[in-house]
């Protein structure tokens, strides 16, 4: 076999970029904290598909700047219906979803260009009717809290994020693993640190700081709504508006704001590897990409605690522990792998 071609020096701290927000051919300074560690970021979530339709462009964003970015999945996803009607039938009950559901997570996750786990626990279903069902024996939001927040002290304690993202007490909305993946995450955040908590799972870790994703905040519904009218077109956001305003669900602080649009294609892939749950013509493809390059840019966020000081509002999930500011780029020389 012919030997190949060494490839060219690049120093450690550099890492390639594809990103159209960069000039070509550059790479991104590869930030640390202040001891020198690379950051690490955590997103949890309770289902496959919701890594890629809350937070999506900016996990995508942080991995191609060189952050180690590791995506949790609490369940499964097993009890989840087919929600693209293009898609067909999934033979085999709940182990044939669980199966389809894998390979879907393993091709958003390529997409993303992130690390994913799953934790192991079984998808509760969103139970419906009135009175509401009770939920299946064994489902994750069953599990007792220490006993489901385990196995993802664990996880922390190995990875060491420095930044943990999940949802915010309410879940998001009121999907019974969403509501017990908040709990889960927000246990794990305040006890991981903790060597007196959840022995033999690995040594302490504690994570700087916790946000909840905030990416169908009414202000952006409104926003997509009346954006999407003014160019002519039909909006699927107004029952939606309304059904928010006339229940009164308050609206959580927003903190912080990623610029991401850079990565919506990537967040795009991704949510198309869900082919099971998310119809390519539907609902997450409403906004065409012009109006929404044109009006929304960001994905938000907020700060719900921090282990370090901070000041509001930011635009970096890492503000306060990162050396190096969001979107450093190497000087040309290293990123072509020359000396100076």
């Amino acid at each position: 076999m012919p030997e190949l071609p060494a490839e060219p020096r690049r120093p450690q701290n550099v890492t390639d970029t594809s990103s159209p927000s960069a000039p070509a051919g550059s790479a991104f300074v590869r930030r640390t904290d202040a001891a020198g560690e690379p950051l690490r970021l955590m997103a949890v979530h309770a289902h496959p598909d919701d890594e890629s339709s809350k937070g999506a462009a900016t996990t995508a964003r942080y991995a191609a700047e060189g952050v180690e970015v590791l995506v949790v999945t609490c369940t499964g996803g097993e009890r989840g219906d087919v929600l693209n009607e293009r898609y067909g039938e999934v033979p085999g009950g709940i182990e044939g979803m669980r199966e389809v559901r894998r390979h879907e997570m393993a091709a958003a996750a390529a997409a993303l260009g992130v690390q994913q786990r799953w934790l192991g626990f079984v998808d509760s279903g969103l139970p419906e009717g009135d009175p509401l069902p009770p939920l299946p024996e064994g489902c994750f939001a069953l599990v007792g809290l220490e006993d489901a927040s385990a196995p993802l002290v664990e996880v922390v304690r190995e990875f060491r994020p420095h930044v943990m993202t999940t949802y915010d007490p309410t879940g998001g909305y009121p999907h019974p693993d969403h509501v017990m993946c908040h709990r889960v995450a927000a246990e794990a955040f305040a006890a991981a640190g903790d060597p007196e908590r959840y022995r033999g799972h690995g040594e302490p870790w504690a994570p700087l700081k916790l946000y909840y994703n905030h990416g169908f905040s009414l202000a952006r519904l409104r926003a997509m709504h009346e954006a999407i009218l003014e160019a002519g077109g039909e909006s699927p956001f107004g029952d939606w508006i309304e059904s928010r305003q006339a229940r009164e669900i308050p609206e959580r602080e927003v903190t912080t704001r990623i610029e991401c649009a850079a990565y919506f294609d990537r967040r795009d892939a991704a949510l198309r590897a869900h082919a099971t749950q998310i119809d390519p013509e539907g609902f997450f493809f409403a906004v065409p990409r012009e109006v929404e390059l044109a009006h929304w840019t960001t994905e938000e966020y907020e700060l719900a605690e921090s282990r370090v000081p901070v000041t509001l509002p930011e635009h970096d999930l890492f503000a306060g522990i990162a050396v190096q500011p969001l979107g450093s780029l190497a000087p040309a020389d290293e990123t072509t792998g020359t000396d100076r």
